[in-house]
């Protein structure tokens, strides 16, 4: 019996080739529609340079914090809300999306996107969260925002900006680090960073 020779390990990218893009991924919502925003931002490693070639993939509820329940994720027809979208970023490392504003799912929790980074150098997928900015009581009161450390739960929120959009940067490694969360079986562990470090 020979003995097998192990395959080199692999990274998440940039091989992002298959099924992308698809028309209108990056729009769970129509541009200019009632209520659409623009969720935008920067995708950088760890010396702040931008990633040209990551991929974001967003999950949220619709604006009344329902959470969605329609089939076909890729449904683009001006009117289904699917709650999900996928971005990917050019040379100048930034993303875009339009969708809505989330509502909260339950009382006591703040609205926020569900954010899945893919990027070169990375072994696995990365699970983040981007919060929306406006009631600081619920932000101050979020279970999972209450777990870290003050000087990190900024990298979680997202800026308003005078159009109603928001602004929300995503930094791999370093100073100013998104926070991170890891996933055991399906539920949430709690924070951690790229270094493996729990945040």
């Amino acid at each position: 019996m020979s003995k097998l020779t192990p395959a080199p390990g692999q990274t998440v990218g940039p091989f992002f080739g298959y099924a992308l893009p698809f028309a209108k991924d990056n729009e769970l919502a129509t541009p200019g529609s009632a209520g659409s925003i623009r969720l935008h931002g920067t995708v950088a490693d760890g010396a702040g340079d931008p990633i040209p070639d990551a991929i974001l993939e967003i999950w949220q509820p619709a604006a009344d914090g329902t959470i969605v329940a329609e089939t076909g994720s890729l449904v683009r027809d001006g009117y289904t809300f699917t709650g999900w979208g996928r971005a990917s970023t050019g040379a100048t490392g930034r993303y875009t999306f339009t969708t809505v504003n989330p509502g909260a799912t339950r009382r006591g929790v703040a609205p926020f996107i569900a954010v899945v980074v893919f990027a070169r150098g990375l072994t696995n997928r990365l699970f983040t969260r981007a919060y929306l900015p406006d009631d600081d009581d619920a932000l101050a009161a979020d279970p999972l925002l209450a777990s870290l450390p003050g000087d990190r739960r900024s990298t979680l929120i997202a800026t308003r900006e005078p159009d109603g959009g928001l602004r929300w940067d995503v930094r791999l490694q370093g100073d100013g680090e998104t926070v991170f969360l890891d996933f055991d079986g399906g539920a949430l562990a709690g924070g951690r960073d790229v270094s493996g470090e729990r945040a």
